[in-house]
């Protein structure tokens, strides 16, 4: 892209990632709210307490499988065209989890959470639609911005469980459940205002390479891996967070307030995340945000008391932040757009894949071992990850030696 080309570019791409953001700010909100309440909902409606999570988990594995539909919708019919599907079943998701904690029905909860988990799909595609339009130079930033519209949703999201918690029925959950419904039709006016032209026909399209060509680019395994393993980890140990705090004698209210900074320590560095990485590259951020979620795990382990959950959780965050956008730089800028749909839904199939199973596992770890296996489980992906990235960074530093 030539400087020309980026300059009349740039407004566009401000445009839309204002609108995105904005997106990612109310839409977005309706995430945590399903993370914070769906362990307790779960636990409230399931026979057995191993199986507390399994709506959330439900919500994950769903968006893995959807996932690369999704993106290659997306790549046919356009980004607002995919939005609005996920938003859609969103709205469905929120009326059939409240109809299930006021009908006592554990699997229509579990039903409910696979539409949201459509939408969570939909949702991770944001950051790439900010790029779609955005100059070079400017995707990082674009990227960040987005991400950060999340500091919001979690002010938003504890808001709507505190506040909505008794409202429209004397049953735990329904009136938030029934908000979300109104958060995704504000959404849907956000998303008219997006200007992201819709793909050329298939006719007019550069040929996609096959993966073995675009796997050959280490730079885009790595990626993958990272960002899987980062929001793996995170998602681990907050969907046990709430369950572990509740465990501890702390009430829910409690449990929402260390998630709300836990959300907002995942987003508020995202204001300057994107020029960190511009500046040194996205493999030291990706390093710094592995190194926060050591942290993390240390802190954890130290204790029970409230403050070393605010801490542990915050770490969390911050670890997440880094590692999460540092990839998806990465990934960024290492694919050609004819292999968009494709390579981007791959990434977010694994992502949400180990998220899905991360989701699944907590619960089975909280029954099983309590809070402390939850920790031990999460040394884990953080060892894959950092392994991929010193091997990355090696490839890299003897093919810049090579050339």
């Amino acid at each position: 892209m030539t400087d020309a080309t980026s300059a009349m570019d740039k407004p566009r791409a401000v445009r839309n990632v204002a609108v995105l953001a904005t997106m990612s700010a109310i839409l977005g909100s309706q995430l945590p709210v399903y993370i914070i309440i769906g362990g307790l909902a779960g636990a409230i409606l399931a026979d057995d307490p191993g199986l507390a999570t399994l709506p959330i988990a439900c919500q994950m594995l769903t968006g893995m499988v959807t996932a690369v539909p999704m993106s290659l919708f997306m790549g046919r019919f356009g980004r607002k065209a995919g939005f609005w599907l996920g938003t859609s079943l969103a709205m469905l998701g929120g009326i059939f989890a409240a109809l299930a904690m006021l009908r006592g029905e554990f699997w229509m909860l579990c039903f409910a959470y696979m539409f949201a988990g459509v939408y969570q799909a939909t949702q991770g595609y944001f950051r790439f639609a900010a790029t779609d339009t955005a100059p070079d130079a400017f995707k990082p930033k674009a990227i960040s911005l987005v991400l950060a519209g999340g500091l919001v949703a979690a002010i938003l999201s504890v808001q709507i469980v505190t506040r909505m918690e008794g409202v429209m029925s004397a049953v735990p959950f329904v009136g938030a459940y029934l908000f979300l419904v109104v958060i995704n039709l504000i959404g849907m006016v956000l998303i008219a205002f997006l200007d992201i032209p819709k793909p050329p026909p298939a006719k007019e399209r550069a040929q996609p390479r096959p993966w073995s060509e675009i796997l050959a680019n280490r730079n885009i395994p790595v990626a993958m891996l990272c960002a899987m393993f980062v929001y793996g980890t995170m998602t681990l140990m907050m969907t046990s967070t709430p369950l572990a705090m509740v465990a501890c004698g702390f009430g829910t209210p409690d449990a929402a307030k260390v998630v709300q900074w836990h959300v907002i320590a995942m987003f508020a560095p995202s204001f300057f995340t994107g020029s960190i990485i511009a500046r040194v590259g996205p493999r030291p951020v990706i390093a710094t945000g592995l190194t926060l979620l050591t942290a993390c795990s240390a802190v954890a382990l130290s204790g029970i008391a409230l403050h070393d959950f605010y801490i542990a959780l915050v770490l969390l965050g911050l670890g997440w932040n880094f590692g999460y956008i540092g990839a998806t730089s990465l990934l960024a800028a290492n694919h050609r757009p004819e292999d968009r749909a494709r390579v981007q839904g791959l990434n977010d199939f694994l992502v949400m894949g180990m998220m899905a199973t991360a989701a699944l596992s907590s619960g089975k770890l909280m029954a099983t071992g309590g809070w402390s296996f939850v920790i031990i489980a999460v040394i884990v992906p953080v060892a894959i990850a950092a392994t991929a990235l010193l091997y990355g960074t090696i490839v890299a530093r003897q093919e810049r030696m090579a050339t």
